[in-house]
C-alpha cells in the first residue's frame, strides 16, 4: 500500500486529519462514434462518383485512426498479431521494388493494408463498448445498398463512362497511369470495346467486376445476420427487399470466384447448422439459395459464363501468370520483390503477381508475408466459428469466403476493410455470447455468503 506524503503545513488546532482514501477511479472513455464509419461506408455512391473511392479511402481510415489515438486504451481484436506481422513484412519489402516509379503503387497498397487493420480495431471496439451492438453493423448495410444501387446502374447504363473531380485534380502524368486512371475514372461496368457482341459485367463502385463480386459474397452474409439480429425496424425490411434485387447485378458480373467462395461459405454455414441442429440458420441456408435458384429462371447464368469462357483466354492467362509467379518467387523467396512487375514472357497483358491476393503477396512480398496474411483469415474463422446465435454463423462465414477467394481475387482494396469489418463486428458478438453462456452456467450464490474483497 502505497503513502501519500503528509502537508508541509499543521493543520489547525483542534481540526482532525482526514482520512487518506483511495483515489477514485478514472471516468471510463468516450464511447467511439459511429459517424465515421457511416462516412466512410455509408456515402460510397458519393465518393465514387467524385472519384475519390480508392485514393480518399485511406484517408478516411487515416480519421479513423486519430480517433483511435485520441480515445487510447483501444483493444486490439483476437489475431491481430499476425496481421502486424505482415505489414511489417510488407514494409520491410519495399526494398525490393525494382524503381522508385513503383513507390506509388506500393504505397497506396500498405495503406489498403493499414486502413483494413485500422477499420478491424474501431469496430471491434465500438461494438464491445455497446449494450447494443447492431447498430454497429448498419453502416456495412449502407455499403451493401450501394452495391445493389451502383450495380442496377450498371446493368442499366453499362457504358456509361464519366471524367471525375478527382481525375481533373490530379497532375496530367498521374491521372494518366493506367493503375491510377482505372481508380479515379468513373464507369459502371465492365466490357470488351473491341468486342462485336460485348458482355457487359457490372462494376461499380469498383474499377473491376472481379471486386463487385468479391465484395457481395462478404457482405451477403452480413446482411442477413442483420435482419437476424434485429427482428423490425425499416431497414430490416430494405435489406430483406434488396436481397432478391441484388442478384441481377450480381450475377451479371458472371464471377465464377463468387459463386464458388458463396456456395463454400453455405456448405460450411450447413454442415455448422446442422451438427448444431440450428433449425433457423437451415432455414436461411434454403431461403437464400431459393431466392437464387429462382433467379437463374430469368438470368440464364450458366449460358453466359460459357460464353465468356469460349470467347476468352482468362484461363490460360491465369495459369500463364501464376506459373511464372512460382518459378520466379524462388529466387526472391522471403521479400518478393516489392510489387508486381509487367513482363513479356506470359501470354497474359496483366503484370505478374496480380490476378489474385494470394499470388500478390507471395510474388510481392515473400512466402513469410503470405504464411502471417493467411494466418490471420484461418485464425478468424476459427475464432467466428465459436459464435452460437445464428446471425453469428452467418458472420463466422465472412473468413471463410475471403479465404477461398484469395487465390482469385485480389483484397489490396476496399474489400480487404469490408472483411475486416465484418470479422471483428463477428468476434465481439462471439465473445459477447461466450460470456454470456459463461455467466449462465455460473451456479448461483448461496444465500448469506460472504463475498471476498
Amino acid at each position: 500500500m502505497s503513502l501519500t506524503r503528509a502537508p508541509a503545513t499543521e493543520p489547525p488546532p483542534g481540526d482532525a486529519a482526514a482520512p487518506l482514501g483511495p483515489a477514485p477511479p478514472p471516468p471510463p472513455p468516450a464511447r467511439l462514434p459511429l459517424w465515421p464509419l457511416a462516412l466512410m461506408f455509408g456515402l460510397v455512391p458519393l465518393w465514387w462518383s467524385l472519384g475519390a473511392f480508392y485514393l480518399g479511402w485511406p484517408l478516411l481510415g487515416a480519421l479513423l485512426l486519430a480517433l483511435l489515438l485520441t480515445r487510447g486504451r483501444v483493444p486490439l481484436p483476437p489475431a491481430a498479431g499476425s496481421w502486424l506481422l505482415f505489414l511489417a513484412i510488407v514494409v520491410v519489402s519495399a526494398t525490393q521494388l525494382s524503381s522508385p516509379a513503383s513507390l506509388l503503387t506500393f504505397a497506396l497498397r500498405l495503406a489498403f493494408y493499414l486502413t483494413a487493420l485500422v477499420v478491424g480495431v474501431y469496430v471491434y471496439a465500438a461494438a464491445r463498448e455497446r449494450a447494443d451492438l447492431v447498430a454497429v453493423l448498419t453502416p456495412l448495410c449502407a455499403f451493401w445498398f450501394a452495391l445493389v444501387v451502383l450495380g442496377w446502374l450498371g446493368v442499366l447504363v453499362p457504358r456509361l463512362a464519366m471524367t471525375t473531380p478527382m481525375e481533373v485534380l490530379l497532375p496530367a502524368g498521374v491521372a494518366r497511369t493506367p493503375f491510377i486512371q482505372d481508380m479515379v475514372h468513373l464507369t459502371t461496368a465492365e466490357y470488351s470495346e473491341r468486342s462485336l457482341n460485348p458482355i457487359y459485367r457490372p462494376a461499380a463502385p469498383f474499377s473491376y467486376t472481379n471486386n463487385y463480386g468479391s465484395a457481395y459474397a462478404m457482405t451477403l452474409p452480413c446482411v442477413v445476420a442483420y435482419t437476424m439480429l434485429r427482428r423490425q425496424g425499416l431497414l430490416r425490411w430494405m435489406l430483406l427487399a434488396s436481397l432478391p434485387l441484388s442478384l441481377a447485378p450480381a450475377f451479371l458480373t458472371l464471377n465464377r470466384a463468387m459463386f464458388l467462395s458463396l456456395g463454400a461459405g453455405l456448405a460450411v454455414l450447413g454442415v455448422r447448422a446442422s451438427m448444431r441442429g440450428n433449425v433457423r440458420v437451415a432455414a436461411s441456408i434454403v431461403g437464400v439459395v431459393v431466392i437464387g435458384a429462382l433467379a437463374t429462371l430469368v438470368i440464364p447464368i450458366t449460358d453466359l459464363i460459357s460464353q465468356r469462357v469460349d470467347s476468352s483466354d482468362t484461363n490460360t492467362d491465369r495459369l500463364s501468370l501464376y506459373t511464372e509467379v512460382i518459378r520466379r518467387v524462388q529466387d526472391s523467396p522471403w521479400l518478393g520483390y516489392g510489387a508486381p512487375v509487367n513482363v513479356d514472357t506470359v501470354s497474359a497483358a496483366a503484370p505478374i503477381g496480380t490476378q489474385g491476393q494470394l499470388w500478390m503477396v507471395l510474388f510481392s512480398h515473400g512466402v513469410p508475408a503470405l504464411v502471417c496474411f493467411l494466418a490471420w483469415f484461418v485464425a478468424a474463422a476459427v475464432i467466428c466459428a465459436r459464435a452460437t446465435s445464428a446471425a453469428g454463423q452467418w458472420l463466422a462465414v465472412v473468413p471463410v469466403v475471403c479465404l477461398v477467394q484469395v487465390p482469385f481475387y485480389g483484397m489490396a482494396n476496399q474489400n480487404l476493410s469490408v472483411a475486416f469489418f465484418a470479422v471483428a463486428f463477428a468476434m465481439a458478438l462471439a465473445e459477447r455470447e461466450r460470456l454470456a453462456s459463461a455467466q449462465r452456467q455460473r451456479p448461483p450464490r448461496p444465500p448469506g455468503t460472504a463475498v471476498p474483497a
